[in-house]
């Protein structure tokens, strides 16, 4: 039984890989910036792929015309077997005058006019495929719509509702100017992974557009059509006919493009054993050194916003020095879907270390605030990146530092403590000076 799921598990990941391939060699042209066990990867392109196999939530940052919606879109067409046009329909484009009738759904006027209440939902509410595009142009009262929506899979207009079985979110946003709003730290809390769509380079950006195919490499206009007919017509009977209409899309990408596409049961197999697989000891110790040095504060008992630590602090080393905000119980959660999904990607068993510390820039980068100081010194650094990330880079990497250090003792003081939460024992605890043991103390009411 378990020969057989580790099988499917395979076949699946081949086949996650091929759309890989496939959109990095022909739609989205990028150069590798990960590097994953010797494996060279672009970031955005692959954190993208995972977010639409988990179900998870990508802000996709960068300077206007360099692929954000676009790499969305291909992800999207791939992983989910809608065709281009269908996912179109369903972009949330950002811009002040936007409606909750346009994002969400409208009233079915003929059958109001006959004294039934219903809805029409919109396409963006109905497809498991959320793009917003340009989100930073909503108003802040829009966004909350879109991102509250998002986050329950639950969508509300009238008296009625909708829920979603399946579903990833991707927005887009420029960098700040005259027509932007701000992303309020509530709403950037629920992405889960922040990544920059970069300008490729002038090699390979002098490859675009030289082959006119590739407009059109995931447009098929028949199936375009049986997928609006049936998204305006619902169920006939026991056939259902989007269903049907992903059965047809996915033999025409099959036979055009050479690869093979997820079913709707592939993918929720998929996310089990993504959301099954173990993490090991040592990077869940990692996982509480991080969010240990993000909310704690001794003299205030946390972070919080507006509560800046005093100058000599005995703490000042540490990232809870340098932070002006306190880490979300959301960010543990994005933590570890996108290292089990990255542990999955390589083929891996279980989590380690390296997984969490490969993907903790992209979890972190636009959820912490820092202190002015620590921004200017890192600004003046050398980087290939957008600030926010390369101060989320250089902080994983500081705190890594620390873990590799002080693994040996941070691993015995939570494995006694574990001990004597569960047998009531007394025990002495190793002393550090790292924030997490002062976690510990406290937990044990020990302070």
């Amino acid at each position: 039984m378990r020969s057989s799921a580790l099988h499917r598990s395979k076949d699946s990941r081949d086949k996650v890989r091929d759309i890989y391939a496939f959109i990095s060699e022909h739609l989205y042209f990028s150069r590798p910036d990960l590097n994953l066990h010797g494996e060279p990867a672009n970031a955005t392109l692959l954190l993208s792929l995972l977010t639409a196999l988990t179900g998870g939530k990508a802000l996709v940052i960068g300077e206007p015309g360099l692929g954000k919606t676009t790499a969305a879109e291909y992800v999207c067409a791939m992983v989910y077997g809608f065709p281009l046009g269908v996912i179109w329909s369903s972009v949330v484009g950002g811009h002040p005058e936007q409606t909750e009738e346009k994002i969400v759904g409208r009233p079915d006027l003929g059958k109001l006019n006959q004294g039934e209440e219903a809805v029409i939902w919109s396409h963006f509410a109905r497809l498991p495929v959320k793009i917003v595009d340009e989100i930073n142009r909503l108003p802040e009262t829009k966004q909350s719509l879109i991102l509250n929506g998002v986050e329950r899979g639950k969508w509300e207009y009238l008296n009625q509702s909708l829920m979603n079985d399946e579903f990833c979110l991707f927005a887009t946003a420029n960098y700040q100017d005259q027509g932007t709003n701000t992303l309020v730290p509530p709403l950037l809390d629920r992405f889960d992974i922040v990544v920059e769509s970069k300008h490729p380079g002038a090699n390979i950006a002098s490859l675009i557009g030289q082959d006119s195919s590739q407009e059109t490499i995931l447009r098929h206009p028949a199936s375009e059509e049986t997928f609006l007919t049936a998204l305006r017509g619902g169920r006939n009977g026991k056939q259902d006919p989007i269903a049907q209409a992903h059965k047809q899309f996915a033999k025409v990408v099959q036979q055009q493009c050479g690869v093979a596409l997820l079913s709707h049961s592939e993918r929720q197999t998929l996310r089990q054993g993504i959301a099954a697989m173990e993490v090991d000891l040592a990077a869940n110790a990692f996982i509480r050194m991080v969010l240990s040095e993000l909310s704690f504060c001794c003299q205030y008992g946390q972070k919080r916003s507006g509560e800046v630590c005093a100058e000599g602090c005995h703490y000042t080393g540490y990232l809870c020095y340098e932070v002006n905000n306190c880490a979300s119980n959301r960010l543990p959660s994005s933590i570890y879907r996108y290292a089990r999904a990255l542990a999955w990607w390589l083929g891996h068993d279980h989590v380690e270390v390296e997984h969490v510390r490969l993907v903790l820039p992209y979890a972190m980068a636009h959820r912490t605030q820092w202190r002015e100081s620590y921004l200017l010194m890192r600004e003046r650094e050398r980087r290939q990146e957008p600030l926010m990330l390369h101060a989320a880079r250089q902080a994983t990497a500081d705190i890594f530092r620390r873990f590799h250090e002080q693994q040996h003792n941070v691993m015995q003081a939570l494995s006694l403590a574990a001990h004597c939460l569960e047998n009531d024992a007394d025990i002495t605890l190793p002393q550090g000076d790292h924030p997490l043991y002062a976690e510990i103390r406290r937990d044990l009411g020990l302070e």
